[in-house]
């Protein structure tokens, strides 16, 4: 390190112990900071949270002589061969040998052929799972594989901690680092929670949890300290919400929105059908906050073609017959558009005064609408983030419709606040959010969840399509629908792949399609193309003058068309699993059959379970779970968040458990205010030194 490098706020006895630069550390030092520091890890305290990836419990091997088939068992061993070879219908089984120090043990999976790849010989491992005795040998199937490193191949009777590396980092050597931070934090560690509290939820002292979620004795120690520290993040993070939720209902007024019969009736006969029970539910849920003078804080979770526009409809409707204005805001400017669309069909009976503000207004057109907001003239605004942007004045806003919050980030809800009175918020989802997701991304909200499906939604049939053979049969099943006067979509995840290697790009898609189905009109939309080409296409498609409709996922939002009951996703592995579940949505809404093809020839592992997670399932908060689970959660949402809160040791869904056990908590320790009290000083205190500012809590009170 340079002269130049050195800061005075660097020196160790300037900054508090776990605040203090790893370069400091005895046995760190400035070169294996760097390396640290590739991990993001700064300070001791970094350091010392660092999560182990993954167990190695050596302490519990079995050797082949004590295998037995009602339990499981762990061994380690070499693999020494594998084969693999195919099955009917498409089907594949991989095998491989595994040799023990007692003998032999075959593994075997079945319809996943990566495996032969990941299988290579010559590799130690540990394996896990129930075995069966079979023809003369022990066979276990789909057993859990733990590799080991040359250094652990040898190791007995350990439990032993795996982080993710760098270049120029060994695992053993992390393992000395943190040594040397767990030796100097010995005995300087603070616990916040107090002993009866810690008692109470059965948690180790912070300092074994330390100790033993790095250097564990056993596998018992490692996951009580694992859960410990947990805990002490999530319930931090919950006591944040908890406490933001007292600031609201203690110091924000919103205006009661009353929903008496005239007016509940007056709404529902602007609709041509009877609501479901979901909607009622949401709807008795809704106007119970409403009718409440502190701000309703509401997150609306539907399935693909439960109505939640509906809902949010009678809503808005709702706080205009009490006098008051509503907005609905929407990510993008299409989706703004398409509940333009339907928000006009289903009031074009009604007099309320109604606008679509975007972006895209001209200088003369945006100046007269927002005279109107101003004035309280338009009653109804629809738009995109330009309806909270500085120069929107409102004269009476009541209530405000966020779709897609987490493509907006969660600060923006804070927008609208400031106004004499604050204004109801629903926040709705396209595709059902994970629970766990929910409490965190979410925590502040209360949640109304709509489960069933409107009458005459059929379930759509899916079918992984993986062979060449069984392509064919698809493409000619499409054929029969279509004359059978059907339509259907080809979905393809680019516009444009003129290399025949890369996945399907709908440019070809569409001209293979025309020669192929010529006896059918072909249609195309893309992304690329005019707004107002695209809207022509989607209206040619629903008055059925396409049959085959070649488009990208610019059909996830679309135009309602009843009659196409066929969807062909190609190259699905490209896909999100919640994406795929949002453009099967689109078919199966009259009174036929839908049937979604999904062509992939994909060997990837964790793509082919989400396709099969599709198949099977017709639930999106089934396949939110799924896809929450392979693919976590910046994914699950389509992008890592801004404003998420990044948790630094919890790791969901995994610990959905203490999510929820910790949200319990910290309801009941501010409901009560215990959390006031002077034994939880210093707890409350680290909520508001970690979230104070993030959270808008005050210092005091």
């Amino acid at each position: 390190m340079s002269d130049t490098d050195f800061q005075a706020d660097d020196l160790p006895e300037e900054v508090p112990l776990l605040e203090r630069l790893l370069r400091y550390v005895p046995g760190i030092g400035p070169a294996r900071a760097a390396l640290l520091a590739n991990l993001g890890l700064q300070s001791v305290g970094d350091l010392l949270w660092y999560m182990p990836r993954d167990v190695l419990d050596l302490s519990q091997l079995s050797g082949v002589q004590e295998l037995t088939e009602d339990r499981m068992h762990t061994l380690r061993g070499k693999v020494v061969d594998v084969d693999s070879r195919a099955l009917s219908r498409g089907r594949t089984l991989v095998g491989a040998i595994l040799r023990t120090e007692g003998g032999l043990v075959r593994g075997l999976w079945f319809n996943q052929p990566w495996m032969q790849k990941r299988l290579m010989s010559d590799q130690w491992v540990l394996w896990s799972g129930k075995p069966k005795f079979r023809e003369n040998r022990w066979e276990i199937s789909s057993p859990r594989i733990q590799w080991l490193d040359a250094d652990e191949e040898d190791a007995q009777g350990e439990v032993l901690t795996k982080y993710g590396l760098t270049e120029g980092l060994s695992l053993d050597a992390l393992r000395r680092m943190i040594a040397s931070v767990l030796e100097l934090v010995e005995g300087q560690l603070a616990d916040v929670l107090p002993e009866k509290f810690r008692l109470h939820y059965k948690l180790p002292k912070l300092p074994d949890a330390l100790r033993n979620l790095h250097r564990p004795a056993s596998l018992q120690d490692y996951q009580a300290a694992r859960r410990r520290v947990v805990f002490d993040e999530q319930l931090v993070f919950q006591l944040g919400l908890a406490l933001r939720r007292r600031v609201r209902e203690t110091t924000e007024l919103a205006p009661p929105i009353q929903v008496p019969p005239k007016v509940d009736a007056r709404i529902r006969r602007l609709f041509p059908f009877d609501f479901t029970p979901g909607q009622e539910q949401a709807i008795t849920e809704l106007t119970g906050d409403l009718g409440q003078d502190k701000p309703m804080h509401r997150l609306l979770q539907a399935d693909v073609g439960a109505g939640k526009t509906v809902v949010a409809i009678y809503a808005m409707l709702a706080a205009i017959a009490s006098g008051y204005q509503a907005v609905l805001m929407a990510p993008t400017e299409l989706l703004a558009r398409q509940h333009w669309l339907t928000i006009n069909q289903a009031l074009q009976h009604s007099r309320v005064k109604r606008t679509l503000l975007t972006s895209g207004l001209t200088a003369t057109q945006r100046r007269d609408t927002l005279a109107n907001i101003a004035s309280g003239a338009l009653q109804l605004i629809i738009g995109t983030q330009a309806v909270i942007q500085q120069d929107v004045q409102y004269r009476n806003l009541g209530l405000v419709v966020i779709d897609e919050q987490h493509k907006f980030g969660v600060v923006q809800r804070a927008r609208f606040r400031g106004l004499a009175l604050s204004p109801h918020v629903l926040v709705m989802t396209a595709t059902p959010i994970p629970r766990s997701l929910c409490l965190t991304l979410y925590g502040d909200l209360d949640l109304s969840v709509m489960q069933d499906l409107p009458p005459g939604r059929q379930v759509v049939i899916t079918s992984r399509v993986e062979t060449p053979v069984v392509e064919q049969k698809a493409w000619n099943f499409v054929r029969e629908k279509l004359r059978a006067g059907r339509q259907a979509y080809v979905v393809c995840p680019y516009v444009d792949s003129p290399d025949p290697e890369a996945p399907a790009g709908a440019l070809q898609v569409f001209e293979h399609l025309s020669r192929e189905f010529a006896e059918f009109r072909v249609g195309l939309v893309h992304g690329r193309m005019d707004r107002n080409d695209q809207q022509q296409v989607m209206t040619a498609f629903r008055d059925r003058e396409i049959q085959l409709l070649v488009a990208t996922t610019v059909v996830e939002v679309g135009v309602d068309v009843p009659n196409a009951t066929l969807m062909v996703i190609l190259d699905a592995h490209q896909f999100g699993l919640s994406q795929l579940h949002q453009m099967r949505g689109r078919i199966g809404r009259g009174t036929f059959q839908g049937y979604c093809f999904l062509f992939s020839n994909t060997d990837n592992e964790d793509s082919r379970e989400r396709l099969a997670a599709l198949e099977r399932s017709t639930s999106g908060f089934e396949i939110a779970e799924v896809d929450f689970s392979l693919r976590g959660p910046g994914n699950v949402l389509g992008t890592e968040q801004h404003g998420a809160v990044p948790f630094r040791v919890t790791s969901l869904p995994r610990d959905d458990q203490i999510v929820e056990e910790t949200r319990r908590a910290a309801s009941r320790m501010v409901s009560h205010a215990t959390i006031d009290q002077p034994e939880f000083a210093a707890l409350k205190r680290a909520v508001i030194d970690r979230y104070g500012e993030q959270l808008d809590l005050p210092r005091t009170g």
